[in-house]
């Protein structure tokens, strides 16, 4: 491993050795890839990855210890397979490898004899996939991250440097402004995914003026994040705020979310959380919220939330003294790394019939495709954030970008945009990034 300083083993009360058991189900283990950025010929205000930053009175080489980066950076250099997948992104570019990618999972499917996902819908008598008055609007400001997990569907990492750029970001803000509850409009909640949102020049701009509105804001946070040079103060600024924090935490058993996310995130992450609770995170009467997220680490779809929840709530709080309000269960879904692994262990038919053989008509009922907008970095619109990753824009030509309409609601009753990995979403109790979408099985 790289000689980056350690983080001090968060502290554990007395007689309680270690978190027990692992979350969920078995885990896999398994690469983690990382694409190398790709260049848009639509890059509109595009910003570069910043330098490492460095605290008030700190010198640059004291924030290159004490950050994650270069021992994630050190992983993916010794990734074998990363180069490898490096090599073929050089030689056929990354639209093929997503297409070869959706030939994939449609071959699984025909060799299982499973019609398309608008015709299941159909034959289940699910409502048309259409859209709704639009309740969330969801930006992915960047792919840069301190961190490269093995089961992320935007493939972020340190190399990225894909960020949103002023331009853009006031053009959300105004589509905002248009379109939320003030306005008389639908929209209530600005959720901020990345990357690393909290890393992008725009995200403190986005949280405020949204404030500003009158408008929920959700940070999707990955926790190690606010251990990171020059976010020193990144917790007093989410509560001072009210942001919603939405935090990544696969497991509460520290080697299945090293496997995941890296090594040493594990206790950087439970450092993380603890920061939140002494700010008033995930704290009775406090009115800052504090969710975590579980995501499967193996072939098997995520538990139900409500049977997961009291477990992690026990084991975080004994373990470490930790509190949260609620648990959100997503599943994984077969694209960009996670479909990458299932290939390579030649399991992504098995985990396509899963899914199929799971489907949930009531899951589908509440798809959040239906009332979420998803924003790409580079201000192009998509029906959802998976739909973002695989570069499938919404159907309609004339509404491609954040410049070519005036406020959601023009997009009210517009068709969904669908593909073979719709199914992630409509299995068992249903999967999206509010967690699940029908009531527990």
């Amino acid at each position: 491993m790289s000689a980056v300083a350690a983080v001090s083993p968060p502290t554990r009360p007395a007689g309680r050795s270690s978190t027990r058991g692992a979350c969920g189900s078995s885990t896999s283990d398994g690469g983690r890839h990382t694409v190398a950025a790709a260049s848009s010929s639509s890059c509109r205000g595009a910003q570069a990855r910043p330098a490492a930053a460095v605290p008030p009175g700190g010198s640059a080489a004291a924030a290159t210890a004490s950050s994650l980066i270069p021992e994630t950076l050190l992983e993916l250099a010794e990734d074998a397979e990363l180069q490898q997948l490096y090599a073929r992104v050089a030689q056929v570019g990354q639209a093929a490898l997503t297409r070869e990618e959706e030939r994939r999972r449609r071959r699984s499917l025909e060799r299982l004899g499973v019609a398309p996902f608008n015709t299941v819908l159909q034959q289940a008598g699910c409502t048309p996939l259409a859209r709704s008055p639009a309740t969330i609007l969801q930006l992915n400001i960047g792919l840069y991250c301190n961190q490269a997990c093995r089961h992320c569907h935007v493939e972020s990492s340190p190399m990225r440097t894909e960020m949103m750029g002023r331009e853009t970001a006031e053009r959300c803000v105004a589509l905002l402004a248009a379109s939320c509850a003030s306005a008389g409009g639908t929209v209530r909640t600005l959720d901020l995914t990345g990357g690393a949102p909290e890393l992008t020049p725009q995200f403190r701009y986005l949280v405020q003026e949204a404030r500003k509105l009158g408008v929920e804001v959700i940070d999707r946070c990955n926790l190690t994040v606010l251990l990171e040079p020059g976010q020193e103060d990144l917790v007093d600024f989410l509560a001072a705020n009210q942001v919603r924090v939405v935090a990544s935490l696969p497991c509460y058993s520290a080697d299945n979310v090293n496997k995941q996310r890296g090594g040493g995130v594990f206790d950087r992450s439970i450092r993380g959380l603890q920061m939140l609770n002494a700010a008033g995170y995930g704290q009775p009467g406090s009115g800052l919220a504090l969710d975590l997220v579980y995501n499967p680490g193996g072939v098997f779809l995520a538990p139900p939330q409500s049977k997961l929840e009291p477990t992690y709530k026990q084991e975080l709080g004994e373990a470490f003294g930790i509190a949260f309000n609620s648990l959100l269960c997503i599943n994984n879904m077969p694209i960009k790394r996670w479909a990458d692994q299932l290939v390579k262990d030649n399991k992504l038919e098995q985990y396509m019939q899963m899914l199929v053989d799971s489907f949930n008509p009531a899951a589908a009922e509440g798809l959040m495709c239906r009332d979420t907008l998803s924003v790409g970095w580079d201000g192009r619109l998509y029906d959802c954030d998976f739909n973002q990753q695989l570069e499938l824009g919404l159907p309609s030509p004339s509404k491609r970008t954040v410049f070519d309409i005036d406020c959601l609601a023009d997009l009210r009753g517009d068709a969904v945009a669908v593909g073979t990995h719709c199914f992630g979403c409509t299995a068992g109790a249903g999967s999206g990034c509010q967690g699940a979408t029908s009531a527990d099985e």
